[in-house]
């Protein structure tokens, strides 16, 4: 998938979670980084959606046979368990898709980080 094809499908992700405007789409590796508040949510990497996880979305993604993010480096694989592949029927349902968003924008909390309280646009940013 070409980087403008994942930049793409990142807004076209981004519009179904939050009305345009405050959701900002960015170079992330390969792909493409969505971000609030300067915290980011989720990328999307070959073509598929990962948000950022909690304990409780990581339980509930493996469930629903979910895989965390991983990618080779230096001859080995390296997992990321902090962001999971969004399931399809998740992506096939805009509410359960944007009560999984905002779940990833409070998994992306840090002490000191305030984020908004709810997701509201999409935009775009280099």
């Amino acid at each position: 998938m070409s980087s403008e094809a994942t930049r793409q499908l990142a807004l076209d992700f981004a519009s179904q979670i939050a009305p345009a405007g405050c959701i900002d789409i960015r170079r992330f590796f390969g792909g493409s980084a969505l971000v609030r508040n300067g915290a980011q949510l989720g990328f999307v990497m070959k073509g598929t959606l990962y948000l950022r996880v909690d304990a409780a979305m990581r339980a509930e993604f493996e469930e629903d046979g979910s895989e965390p993010f991983s990618y080779r480096a230096a001859g080995r694989e390296v997992t990321v368990h902090r962001y999971y592949a969004v399931p399809a029927h998740v992506i096939d349902d805009p509410a359960l898709l944007h009560s999984y968003a905002e779940r990833a924008l409070h998994a992306t909390s840090t002490p000191g980080h305030r984020l908004a309280d709810t997701l509201q646009a999409a935009t775009t940013s280099d």
